[in-house]
């Protein structure tokens, strides 16, 4: 291979894969952040949805035991989340943030240097988190000594996920967010298949199994997961081997930082990245240590019933909305290194262009998948759990604090993009006195519902603040930002009155309780819905301020003039 070949081939790895990229401006940074986010978004649904639809047989096989399994699963889960964002440290995100920071300075060494730093920081606090995890179990259980069991069998995941979640952030420090979405796929396939076939062991054949071993076991599927997620990401490492020689070997070296400085350095950067990362996890931290003390001091609910409310808002409705959140969380990792790049050059005016086209992307997606997810509720529901009024309500309610939650998102991630981790941390804390603030009197006055209401009152308040901010600072394009999110809540709101009349219409004929027939309601609504969203996106050319080119090409597949 010749010199200049081995240069175009090493390059792609920090250009990424596609040769039509330039470095000048606006479109470069817009075609980033698309590609990207495509990546991102692909890993992040599929593997969203893939962690849904194994819901289906695993609830058939727990039977009469699913609505308690689902309540232990999620106290396991809550608490096991908070830890692994501890032990991941905020490291990850860091590390894409300060890759990306020395990449476009040259720096491909030092980045590269950083990342190795970083493993051993993140091995360190994976060992000391789960070891915290395993033997602390006792004092975290709450009350329920069902918990115990399910940590202990989490702790092991906690080991492994850091090194993982550290390798996919170098990687999307030179903005290849490829190995990212496969090894997130691969880890929750793999995580899927072990926790069926141990369900299926346990408890499928008889369906009077030991439920808190199976449970147990579909939670060290996390385990599992994490495995397969870090083998991919290893086989990406070896193919990206001689071109990230390549770089290092080139790089300017004009900085010098020793290696303690290295580990202020990511310290420093992680510690925001921990608090905002965990964010919505603290806030149903909150929950699940509120809502039992609060419930029952103003009503005289039994516990297992309790345990059924938890699990509906807390697990059930909440696994479906995190499908449609996860398209803001692929959003959020996209912008970091983009706009710390931009932050670098001192480009003020295109870290206005990437906040307004990150807002702009994330109404054009998630809006529509919001109210959709709403209108398709009661089939959604029932196809994995079972026919619930009551589950039903909670998750269209959710559905759209999932708008706010997301919007959250993305806008924290742009704070921490520009270097403002410490602001975005304060702002949160204010949304978290919020949520205190109004915990008590929502769920006494809605139980399950108000969890969600404090929730999303939280979260408005830093939305507000961070917006507030960013306007102050680099200036928003509010008349385009309104104008282009009218027209988006005017056709997503037709989505949701055609999926609503297309849902009502075919329940008119076909069961509720259903479960193929629910697949079919949603498949028709979701066809029909997503049609005339398509249809007016691109007759009224706003898909054309998202996808640019790509939008006219559609309007000639699809014969709209």
């Amino acid at each position: 291979m010749d010199k200049q070949s081995e240069m175009d081939n090493s390059e792609s790895l920090y250009m990424g894969s596609q040769p039509l990229r330039d470095n000048s401006g606006k479109s470069s940074s817009k075609a980033k952040m698309l590609e990207g986010s495509a990546w991102m978004t692909a890993g992040s649904i599929f593997s969203r949805i893939l962690g849904a639809i194994y819901i289906i047989p695993w609830v058939i096989w727990f039977g009469v035991y699913s609505d308690q399994a689902n309540a232990l699963f999620t106290k396991g889960y809550n608490i096991y989340s908070f830890f692994l964002i501890a032990a991941i440290a905020g490291i990850p995100s860091a590390i894409s943030k300060q890759v990306s920071h020395y990449n476009a300075i040259n720096e491909f060494a030092l980045g590269q240097r950083l990342y190795k730093r970083g493993l051993l920081l993140s091995v360190g606090t994976g060992i000391i988190c789960a070891a915290i995890l395993y033997f602390g179990a006792p004092f975290l259980k709450d009350g329920d000594p069902n918990v115990n069991t399910v940590l202990h069998a989490l702790a092991w995941a906690v080991l492994v996920i850091p090194t993982m979640s550290l390798t996919r952030g170098f990687f999307q420090g030179y903005q290849e967010m490829g190995p990212s979405a496969v090894s997130q796929f691969i880890e929750q396939l793999a995580r899927v298949i072990y926790m069926l076939t141990t369900a299926y062991f346990i408890m499928g054949k008889s369906g009077q199994g030991d439920w808190v071993y199976g449970v147990s076991q579909s939670t060290f599927a996390a385990f599992i997961g994490a495995l397969g997620g870090l083998l991919v990401l290893g086989i990406y490492f070896i193919k990206y081997r001689k071109r990230l020689s390549y770089l290092s070997q080139h790089s300017a070296n004009e900085l010098v930082v020793s290696t303690s400085t290295l580990y202020k350095e990511i310290i420093a950067q992680a510690v925001p990245f921990i608090i905002i990362g965990s964010a919505i996890t603290i806030f149903q931290l909150i929950d699940q240590y509120t809502f039992f003390r609060i419930m029952n001091a103003v009503s005289d609910y039994s516990t297992a019933v309790l345990n059924n409310m938890y699990a509906i808002f807390a697990f059930n409705a909440n696994k479906l909305v995190m499908i449609v959140i996860s398209l803001a969380s692929a959003m959020a990792v996209t912008s970091v290194p983009i706009l710390s790049e931009a932050k670098t050059r001192g480009d003020r005016a295109e870290i206005s262009r990437q906040v307004t086209d990150s807002i702009l992307l994330f109404a054009f997606l998630m809006i529509p998948a919001a109210l959709g997810m709403a209108a398709v509720a009661q089939p959604a529901y029932t196809l994995f759990y079972h026919l619930s009024d009551v589950g039903t309500a909670i998750l269209q309610f959710n559905s759209y604090v999932a708008i706010v939650l997301g919007l959250f998102t993305v806008i924290s991630a742009i704070m921490q993009g520009i270097g403002e981790n410490v602001l975005a941390v304060k702002y949160f804390c204010v949304g978290m006195i919020v949520k205190f603030i109004f915990q008590f009197p929502m769920v006494a006055l809605f139980s399950a519902v108000g969890s969600l209401i404090s929730t999303a009152i939280g979260f408005m308040v830093v939305n507000w603040l961070i917006l507030r901010h960013i306007n102050l600072e680099y200036g928003l394009d509010y008349r385009r930002i309104n104008t282009f999110i009218g027209k988006i809540i005017t056709y997503a709101f037709g989505t949701f009155l055609i999926a609503m009349v297309v849902t009502n219409g075919l329940y008119i004929v076909m069961d509720p309780a259903s479960k193929v027939q629910s697949l079919l309601v949603i498949a028709a609504a979701v066809v029909l819905g997503g049609a005339f969203y398509l249809y007016f996106v691109l007759k009224s050319r706003l898909a054309d301020e998202i996808v640019g080119a790509r939008a006219a090409g559609l309007r000639r597949m699809l014969k709209i003039s």
